[in-house]
């Protein structure tokens, strides 16, 4: 699924689902793009190990895969926002988005003038200077801008973060979301449920798609989150599979040593 079907099916809210890569690694990265598991793949630039010559590299083959390349940045900065726009991200998701102001910020760094405040210049999504008019256009139609909610102040203002024109939907990061309330990784604690909760309603009520990164590989979770409502769902993570792979064939192994 390419981006701009990415981005219809998040106007038209249906389900689309993605992943995180960690892993600066090229191989990795095409083994999940090539996969046909995910309509898209985040690169992570704000935990993960790339810095930016491996997340234009990862870009690059996330795309030519024919797979939806989106950047998470390190936090809501114009300069890091136009330089993963300039490598080819065909959008971005916002850590730590608190309220409507800050997604406003970020919606000014995305787009180019009047829309925005964006800088122009001419890199590989410009077509390495050919293609500034076609960029343009893909631009003034409209990328992707995934606010990552993960703070329970930012569950308190998100209706209103949903209202700012630019924002194409909406991702909840569960482990800083709980941390914001003290018990973090304490996905079971009623406060974080409740918090959880507040945030199904809205997903359900509202016309942008909303839902959660789920981490770990969860079949029965991620079925949940989808009878919830939610219709923009990251799953797994890079390391996460391989991880909790050979966790698995780890055990197996060692009931072939008796």
């Amino acid at each position: 699924m390419k981006f701009e079907a990415v981005r219809k099916a998040m106007t038209e809210k249906n389900l689309t689902i993605g992943s995180w890569l960690m892993f600066d690694h090229p191989l990795m990265t095409e083994l999940i793009a090539k996969s046909g598991a995910f309509d898209w793949l985040v690169v992570d630039m704000e935990h993960g190990g790339a810095d930016f010559s491996g997340m234009l590299q990862q870009i690059q083959i996330v795309d030519l895969a024919g797979c939806t390349p989106i950047v998470r940045v390190g936090f809501n900065d114009p300069f890091l926002i136009k330089r993963a726009l300039d490598a080819g991200a065909a959008g971005i998701i916002v850590p730590m988005t608190m309220d409507a102001d800050d997604a406003k910020r970020a919606v000014d760094a995305i787009y180019y003038p009047p829309r925005g405040k964006r800088g122009v210049g001419l890199f590989r999504a410009q077509g390495y200077g050919g293609e500034f008019e076609n960029y343009k256009k893909q631009v003034d139609d409209g990328l992707i801008f995934i606010p990552q909610i993960e703070h329970h102040e930012a569950v308190t203002d998100l209706e209103n973060i949903l209202n700012v024109e630019g924002v194409n939907g909406f991702i909840i990061g569960p482990y800083d979301l709980s941390a914001s309330l003290g018990l973090p990784g304490k996905f079971d604690h009623p406060d974080v449920i409740a918090q959880m909760d507040r945030v199904v309603s809205i997903m359900k009520d509202n016309p942008k798609p909303g839902g959660f990164h789920v981490v770990h590989r969860d079949h029965d979770t991620m079925k949940h989150r989808v009878d919830q409502g939610a219709r923009l769902l990251a799953y797994g993570v890079d390391m996460e599979f391989l991880r909790s792979v050979l966790v698995e064939e780890r055990s197996f192994l060692q009931t072939l040593r008796g």
